[in-house]
């Protein structure tokens, strides 16, 4: 496969590192962000939350009994019993939320009150006692609770290589307006700066929460019958084999065969779609549906952590690891950006030196603290991955997986969109529609031969064909069986050769027929037996009911469509044409399909390729972006695609591009509005026109107006 289709996309250039405890010792605001937010998320859903934070950070939180054990927040949450955090533990978890989150603010709090009694004691109410030793203790007792752990961090990060982090711009701007004796100012930076990273926090935090919740709906325990009697387990301990009862309204904890007779189940846990979809006897049920109507039983089929679920909340927590360009971009910026913004308020400070006449030097050094307070690349650093975060999540709100934050700026690109015309554009569902039988043949041995060897196959066809036929008649032995791709199946039967395929298999064994198949319109199936052509069947397959949206939409963007399929031209020329898909070729070979589409990418213009993400993984790896229908159907699917499509709608596909181009939209909005914001008052500051206040906007404010603008892609609507 191609390189896009590793999952985890990590910068190489970059580890993180831990200290003795197991806590994280690295060394950007970023990541300290994600590690508070992945403690968050640890606090109020306990291990349920091991799906969206980092591995280590999970590891050392707990010791299998549900439990945070870190030093941190130890008497919040551990209970002293090896019971599990849950919603029906019978404890109200809402009050250790709120308690959590008014401790993160805790530290701003203490300071904000200190900071306004000081600037009320110094400019409206006069204190005589307030000044000297006393006026500075009462500033840097404000400035400890918000300053002192971004100092510590700072040092942290420096002892670890990290040396030029926006914690030592935050400490050189905030201890240098104390030492020309700018308390107020000192004090308000860093208490805006702490409320900003607080507000971050919950931000990353609800993000990552809202991706985990949207697909994390395997329930606890299970209801398995032992001796025909109910009981109830842990669902990580059903095995194979176990029978579940699941009760109307009940959520279905791991994949199994539904053996009741038929049963409605709501599969918006894993399609977006809250339709109900009928199931029956034999049929396939997943991990996250709920039942709808009377009580059903199923056979689990898959071990809890191998369901399909599983799998697709395992795409979503590396889809987070896997960056864009415009994300990865941002941090090598940061780290070159940061030393060259620190050397050049050295250079404000000191230069004017040389050329300025009344140089007063605590002029100058406040211009240049100011500076380096304006240039803080906070805005950037988190709203960015917080705007793609979102992006997820809301993709998967609506049933489309990304694979990674990369393909959302790929896919807002996409100038083409190439299709598959079979189970991507139609239903897939084969019938039968007509029978024609050389009349010196027996039509029903000849149909008998015909399901047996079409048994050998899983296409749609093959289906079809046994529906129409009924059970195959075990009698018959088949030798030499082959499937001759792009073409259909040879076998030998009672010494004869048998052929059974479409009417370039008859054209490649030259096989003589006396009807023309461009006149058929529907999909040919051609027999031949013993050399010689012994009939037809007609197999028709039907649009899908949203097929015609999707592709108005995708005019409606300018993107062009074509559709590739092996399927007989006349056939997919009619589906094209009912649909106003701009190009359809039809009778290819899987290399022929690989040939259109290097055609498109010679034009230098992108691609985007959506079928099974199997049959056609050869096209899926030379695509920009492979989309693979029906999610839900293939594990195989989700292991190709960068992109999963888990109802096998085809407006889908303009959905997903269309949250593509709103992601990077609000991103590229963060970028404009942090630079240009940030050079205004640059310029500002270092002609010491602006203060400590415009810089604490220029920094804080636009960070939180930032974040603010990249939450709104998880309540649009597309």
């Amino acid at each position: 496969m191609s390189k896009k289709r590793n999952m985890i996309n990590k910068d190489p250039n970059h580890k993180h590192t831990y200290d003795a405890q197991g806590k994280m010792t690295c060394c950007s605001q970023e990541e300290k962000i994600n590690l508070k937010a992945d403690e968050k998320l640890i606090q109020e859903q306990g291990d349920k939350a091991c799906c969206v934070v980092d591995e280590k950070t999970r590891d050392r939180h707990f010791k299998g009994d549900g439990h945070y054990h870190g030093i941190r927040f130890k008497k919040e949450l551990d209970h002293g019993s090896s019971h599990e955090h849950n919603d029906e533990d019978g404890h109200d978890h809402s009050g250790d939320v709120k308690s959590s989150t008014f401790k993160m603010f805790l530290p701003a709090i203490i300071s904000i009150a200190l900071l306004l009694i000081a600037i009320v004691f110094d400019n409206w109410i006069l204190q005589t006692w307030f000044t000297g030793w006393v006026r500075v203790v009462w500033y840097i007792a404000a400035y400890a609770s918000v300053g002192f752990p971004v100092i510590k961090e700072a040092i942290v990060a420096i002892g670890k290589g990290e040396i030029f982090s926006e914690f030592l711009l935050m400490s050189i701007a905030t201890i240098g307006a104390f030492t020309i004796s700018e308390y107020p100012e000192g004090v308000a930076v860093m208490l805006f700066y702490a409320i900003g990273e607080v507000f971050q926090t919950l931000a990353v935090k609800r993000a990552k929460a809202n991706i985990k919740t949207l697909l994390d709906q395997r329930p606890d325990e299970v209801t398995v019958l032992e001796n025909n009697q109910p009981k109830t387990i842990k669902a990580e301990r059903a095995n194979i084999g176990d029978i579940i009862q699941l009760k109307a309204g009940e959520k279905l904890g791991l994949d199994g065969e539904l053996i009741s007779e038929t049963a409605s189940f709501n599969t918006a846990a894993l399609t977006g779609e809250s339709k109900p979809d009928t199931k029956v006897k034999g049929e396939t049920v997943l991990a996250g549906m709920i039942n709808l109507n009377i009580v059903a039983q199923v056979k689990v089929t898959t071990s809890y952590t191998d369901s399909k679920l599983s799998k697709i909340l395992e795409l979503v927590q590396n889809a987070t690891a896997q960056k864009a360009p415009t994300e990865l971009f941002i941090r090598k910026f940061a780290k070159i950006y940061t030393p060259i913004v620190v050397l050049l308020a050295g250079l404000i400070c000191v230069v004017p030196m040389l050329f300025v006449e009344n140089y007063v030097f605590s002029q100058w050094l406040y211009r240049a603290l100011v500076f380096l307070v304006i240039s803080c690349p906070c805005a950037l650093v988190i709203s960015i991955p917080l705007g793609y975060f979102g992006g997820i999540g809301a993709a998967s709100k609506n049933g489309i997986l990304f694979k990674g934050s990369n393909f959302l700026d790929i896919i807002a690109n996409i100038q083409n969109v190439v299709m598959d015309k079979t189970g991507t554009m139609t239903e897939g569902v084969f019938k039968v529609q007509e029978v024609n039988i050389k009349h010196q043949y027996n039509k029903d041995e000849v149909l008998a031969m015909v399901n047996a060897l079409e048994s050998q196959s899983t296409h749609p066809v093959a289906t079809a064909i046994h529906q129409y036929v009924g059970n195959i008649n075990t009698g018959i032995k088949l030798n030499a069986v082959e499937e001759i791709a792009g073409h259909g199946l040879k076998a030998e039967v009672n010494g004869k050769e048998l052929l059974v395929g479409n009417f370039k298999l008859m054209d490649k064994f030259s096989i003589k027929y006396d009807i023309d198949p461009s006149t058929i319109v529907y999909t040919l199936i051609a027999i031949a037996y013993d050399k010689k052509f012994a009939g037809y069947l007609t197999i028709a397959d039907s649009i899908k009911e949203d097929a015609q949206e999707a592709v108005n939409k995708l005019h409606s963007m300018n993107v062009k469509t074509t559709m590739l399929s092996g399927d007989k031209s006349s056939v997919v020329k009619f589906v094209a044409d009912k649909l106003g898909i701009d190009n359809a070729f039809g009778d290819l070979l899987p290399e022929d399909k690989v040939n259109k589409v290097k055609a498109i990418k010679d034009r230098n213009e992108t691609v985007a390729f959506v079928g099974d993400g199997v049959n056609d993984a050869p096209v899926v790896a030379l695509s920009n972006v492979g989309i693979a229908m029906g999610g839900l159907g293939s594990d195989a699917t989700i292991e190709t695609a960068d992109v999963v499509i888990q109802d096998d709608k085809p407006s889908r596909i303009a959905m997903a591009i269309n949250i593509g181009k709103q992601t990077k939209k609000i991103v590229w909005q963060n970028i404009t509005l942090a630079f240009a914001v940030k050079a205004i008052v640059l310029v500002l500051g270092a002609g010491g026109l602006a203060t400590m206040w415009e810089a604490v906007f220029a920094d804080v404010g636009v960070a939180l107006l930032a974040i603010l603008n990249a939450v709104r892609i998880q309540g649009m609507k597309f």
